[in-house]
């Protein structure tokens, strides 16, 4: 552990901004402190985290003219041998030799001593136990389809694969708007779906709906299909039940050639806790890569949890951030989990309701040290990287520059948004709070951004609901035909329309939703498992819903696709609201953003035939965009020929603004045209 020294006090800019933090300083000093202090003795010499982070070029496989290079990091191993087929399984013919700091190596003359999608472990004694492992930098793991087996394959193809995606950038002027997918269930026959079917079929979706960024998850290796990816056991090796490396990189060379980035769902909080699978225990102790005793353990994800204190450790996780950059051209990452990183209880239970739970014992300062050194080396290898926190708590700085007092993250995602909408639907409609819905979509942290949403992957799983599924149910099986009404199920697509109209609008620098959630995917995602018979029913999306001119779906799927393209094209991400206006009697809510007029009326039985709209300027105002319009499943009660002027004050007229009929369970945009007298 490095030992706390007495530091000059610096300057933090992040008290300037958020003054309420001046009384936990000194926590904040000991934060950037110990930041500094630790990457002085990790760097040394060398100038940046690119420097550092190259694990992955020394460790593994690495093939040279002269023959292959295989190193392992394996300090209380007693001895390592290389198996494989090459050798036929012989656990003594191919020892590894010692050297130091924990370091072991092999070299295999000939370059064709290994194969191209030859099958290698490595055999391990340690401890008075002798098991075969899975090499820690392995390019790809394949599953034995017989006995289930994992193994590691050298992936050395004659041609490396060609990109021409060397022009593409992340604009990070224009705001990300995420679609979050997973390759396997992306398809929507009943099996595993493949990354050359991504390619083929779900990214032209992606990008005829408007989202300019593609959030993959499970890419990571893991040994249990069902655990969504998050059990990662091999760092460096893409998922092989999807296709072959080559197979990935075609899929993100085309989305940046479609001018979408893709950024990797990476889990660093924590790994799968199986051996004869992961990295737990791969020298023989149970403390390489993770904590001692209760606390290397998650309780709650039965899971082993990262000991970022050890030098070693940041190595290995910060060179397979620098990986997945180089060799696969990730524009970046979500961090998953790192609310349970940062507290030593996982913030398990906590309602994180005042600053001094920021700042205690409980606060994990290595975690904390260790995101600002994986947020330094994201933007040192490519400043027009995203990186985003899956952080619930809302740990003030977590999206401020380092130099300020903060993490570094460009984004954390409004993870309370879902669940304020998740216990607001559990109200009847007519006690449902406007000025709460304005407060908890629009309250942020001064400069800190954040990626809002309706619902991701969390609200899909089997146990949870979709936001339309907990409104409509089983009528969804009945009634999502256009000749079906059903009150339930009006009422359904109603509330998601206008849930995704003022989420995305009302203060959000970003958005997200989860692939298939824009058309209300009917029912729940529930991996193929012991309990449903191994079924790949719910384990698939079910586009030809979407596509179904004769359902809703495809009227959900319309909006979604307008929606996302406005606010894009408009470039109205960002809290940029003016002039609030709040009606909780009337259950209506109303805003400026740049030229538009937000207005939503939630009450489930009133429509308002003179709506009155303050508007402090002349102006002439059209509807352009409404939630009721009936290609997208609507009664078609708001008119868009309408030119609405504002009435100005004077003694006839005792209301500055526009009037306007709004009818109930509706949500309109108004454009301002033209200011009264050009037309």
């Amino acid at each position: 552990m490095i030992k706390k020294k007495s530091s000059a006090k610096v300057e933090l800019k992040i008290l300037e901004i958020d003054p309420s933090l001046k009384p936990f300083r000194k926590d904040l000093e000991l934060r950037i402190n110990h930041y500094h202090e630790v990457k002085q003795v990790l760097l040394g010499n060398r100038i940046s985290f690119r420097d550092f982070a190259n694990g992955h070029h020394y460790f593994g496989f690495h093939q040279r003219n002269e023959g292959w290079y295989y190193r392992e990091w394996a300090p209380a191993a007693e001895a390592l041998f290389l198996i494989g087929d090459f050798n036929s399984w012989n656990r003594v013919s191919h020892p590894l030799s010692k050297k130091e700091n924990g370091v072991w190596e092999i070299f295999l003359p000939y370059k064709n001593a290994l194969l191209h999608k030859s099958l290698v472990k490595v055999h391990i004694k340690s401890k008075g136990k002798k098991l075969d492992r899975i090499p820690l930098y392995i390019r790809r793991v394949v599953q034995n389809p017989e006995n289930n087996d994992f193994c590691g394959q050298i992936w050395e193809p004659e041609e490396p694969f060609k990109w021409t995606d060397s022009k593409f950038k992340v604009d990070k002027s224009k705001a990300p708007f995420i679609y979050e997918s997973h390759i396997g269930m992306a398809q929507e026959k009943e099996r595993i779906g493949t990354y050359k079917e991504f390619e083929d079929t779900i990214l032209p979706r992606i990008k005829d709906l408007g989202y300019n960024t593609v959030q993959i998850m499970a890419i990571l290796e893991h040994p249990y299909y069902a655990s969504f990816g998050y059990h990662v056991s091999n760092y460096f090796a893409p998922s092989s039940r999807f296709g072959t490396p080559d197979d990935l990189k075609s899929l993100i060379n085309k989305a940046h050639n479609m001018g979408m980035a893709v950024i990797l769902d990476i889990i660093h909080s924590h790994a799968v806790k199986n051996v004869a699978e992961g990295i737990n225990e791969f020298d023989g102790t149970a403390t390489q890569f993770f904590h001692s005793g209760a606390r290397g353990t998650h309780c709650a994800w039965d899971s082993k949890l990262f000991n970022y204190e050890k030098h070693e450790v940041i190595h290995f996780l910060l060179s397979n951030i620098k990986f997945w950059m180089e060799e696969y051209h990730f524009d970046g990452f979500r961090f998953d989990g790192v609310t349970s990183m940062i507290y030593h209880d996982h913030a398990l239970g906590t309602v994180f309701d005042n600053y001094k739970k920021y700042f205690s014992v409980n606060t994990d300062i290595e975690a904390l040290t260790y995101l600002q050194f994986a947020n330094d080396l994201i933007h040192e290898l490519r400043p027009d990287a995203l990186s985003i926190a899956e952080d619930m708590s809302g740990m003030p700085g977590m999206c401020l520059p380092v130099e300020f007092g903060g993490i570094g993250f460009d984004y954390r995602l409004a993870m309370g948004i879902p669940d304020f909408w998740v216990n607001t639907l559990k109200l009847e409609d007519k006690y449902w709070d406007m000025v709460r819905l304005y407060y908890e979509l629009s309250t942020r942290r001064d400069l800190e951004k954040r990626i809002g949403y309706v619902e991701s992957h969390d609200q899909a799983l089997v146990g949870e609901k979709t936001f339309i599924f907990r409104m409509a149910d089983k009528e969804m099986y009945w009634h999502m035909n256009n000749g079906s009404p059903n009150l339930s199920v009006e009422r359904a697509i109603a509330l998601h329309k206008m849930a995704r109209l003022i989420t995305i609008s009302i203060g959000p620098d970003g958005y997200l939703n989860f692939m298939g959630n824009e058309f209300g995917h009917p029912e729940w995602i529930d991996f193929p498992r012991e309990g449903n018979g191994w079924s790949y029913k719910y384990c698939r999306r079910q586009w030809s819903l979407a596509d179904n001119k004769d359902l809703r779906y495809h009227g959900l799927n319309l909006f979604d696709r307008v929606l996302i393209h406005f606010m894009s094209e408009e470039n109205l991400m960002g809290n940029l609201i003016h002039y609030p206006s709040i009606d909780n009697n009337r259950k209506t809510i109303a805003y400026r953003k740049s030229k538009y007029l937000f207005i939503f009326n939630f009450h489930p039985e009133n429509s308002y035939s003179g709506f009155e709209l303050p508007v402090t300027e002349d102006g002439n105002f059209q509807v352009i965009l409404d939630t009721d319009e009936p290609r997208f499943g609507g009664q078609g009660r708001i008119s868009h020929d309408v030119i609405y002027k504002t009435n100005k004050l004077n003694t006839h007229k005792k209301f500055e603004g526009i009037t306007i009929y709004l009818p109930s369970r509706t949500a309109m945009v108004l454009e301002k045209i033209s200011t009264i007298g050009e037309d």
